[in-house]
């Protein structure tokens, strides 16, 4: 079981959701300085595939860009955006096969532009993962005003007219939600 450092997600579990093949176009929204999810689908999607790289912080996208290059992930390209602006982000309307949140809505007062900013990106049925904290109390002693409620979430979501594909835990302090656009 491949867990991140801080034993909280089980990455393999997280993306064996995403369905990826080969070629595919897919947009880790917020990657982090690691790439937990980057790297492992980038070797899913192949060279013929896409991943981006995607954060609002530059130190991260280095970082990112750097260990891709050693690793001669050429289908990772790095882009900085602000997700909380519409169509801000540089990827084109409806090209992404599959994108991800995780740990990244909590951060921001601002979850529903990042969630059309998302919808905007993907292609029709195109998926979308988003892992967040539950309500439970985690060992980071986040306030539960920061944490987004999945029944918040899924809300949201309809409103922008992604369907849910499934709901589920994500580990013992997140769930997870697959959305389907429509």
């Amino acid at each position: 079981m491949a867990l991140t450092k801080n034993n909280l997600l089980n990455i393999n579990l997280l993306i064996e959701k995403l369905e990826l093949k080969q070629g595919d176009f897919v947009a880790d929204l917020g990657c982090g300085v690691f790439g937990y999810f980057t790297f492992p689908i980038a070797k899913r999607v192949g060279k013929s595939g896409k991943v981006y790289a995607v954060d609002v912080l530059k130190d991260n996208l280095e970082a990112i860009k750097r260990r891709a290059k050693i690793d001669n992930l050429s289908q990772v390209e790095t882009i900085w955006t602000d997700l909380e602006v519409f169509n801000a982000t540089k990827i084109k309307n409806e090209s992404l096969d599959v994108a991800l949140l995780v740990n990244v809505l909590y951060q921001s007062e601002k979850v529903e532009d990042i969630l059309r900013e998302s919808y905007r990106m993907l292609k029709k049925n195109g998926l979308l993962l988003v892992v967040e904290w539950n309500e439970i109390d985690s060992p980071f002693n986040l306030s539960q005003s920061l944490k987004v409620k999945k029944e918040d979430l899924l809300i949201i979501a309809e409103k922008i007219n992604f369907k849910k594909k499934e709901a589920f835990d994500a580990g013992g302090y997140h769930y997870g939600v697959l959305l389907k656009k429509q």
